[in-house]
C-alpha cells in the first residue's frame, strides 16, 4: 500500500503545510521593484514660489525681456534609453516642456512614446512641478522624464 494512503492522514497534512509555508517563504522573499522617489515641490504654490527667492529663476539666467528661462534638465537613463527634458519658464511658471531625447530605436518605442510623451506634457504644465503620474504602458520612460524635469526645475532654481 502506497505510504501516504488512509493509513497516515496526518503526514499528508504535515506534507501540505510544509508545502504551504514553503510557498509562502518563498514568495515573501521577493522583493518588489520600486522607482526612485523624486523630490518634487509640494504642489502648485510651492512651483510657483520657485522664483520666490529674490525672484533668481527670473533674473539669473534670463534669456528674454519678459522673464522667460529655458533649461534643459540632466539626461535620465532608462531601461529602454536616455530621456531628457526641456522647460520654459515664465515667471516662476512652466509654460512648456519639450521631451528633446526619448527612446525611438524600434517600432515599440515609437508606438508608446507617441501617446506618453504629450501626455507627460499635459500633466507637467498642469501640475507646475515633477509630482506627476507615470502614464501606463510608458513606465520606464515617465521615470526618466520626471527625473529629467526634476532636473531641470533644480537648475531653475538655484
Amino acid at each position: 500500500m502506497h505510504a501516504l494512503r488512509k493509513n497516515r492522514p496526518l503526514r499528508r497534512v504535515v506534507l501540505a503545510s510544509a508545502a504551504t509555508v514553503s510557498g509562502l517563504v518563498m514568495l515573501l522573499a521577493l522583493k518588489p521593484h520600486t522607482p526612485p522617489r523624486i523630490a518634487a515641490a509640494p504642489g502648485p504654490a510651492a512651483s510657483a514660489g520657485t522664483s520666490a527667492p529674490g525672484g533668481a529663476a527670473e533674473s539669473g539666467g534670463t534669456t528674454g525681456s519678459t522673464g522667460t528661462k529655458t533649461v534643459t534638465g540632466e539626461s535620465a537613463q532608462t531601461r529602454w534609453g536616455p530621456v531628457q527634458v526641456r522647460i520654459t519658464l515664465e515667471g516662476g511658471r512652466i509654460t512648456d516642456v519639450t521631451a528633446v531625447v526619448y527612446p525611438t530605436e524600434n517600432p515599440r518605442d515609437q508606438e508608446i512614446n507617441s501617446y506618453a510623451i504629450p501626455e507627460l506634457r499635459r500633466e507637467t504644465l498642469t501640475a507646475q512641478s515633477a509630482d506627476i503620474d507615470a502614464v501606463s504602458g510608458a513606465t520606464y520612460t515617465s521615470d526618466g522624464y520626471r527625473r529629467s524635469l526634476q532636473s531641470a526645475l533644480d537648475s531653475a532654481a538655484g
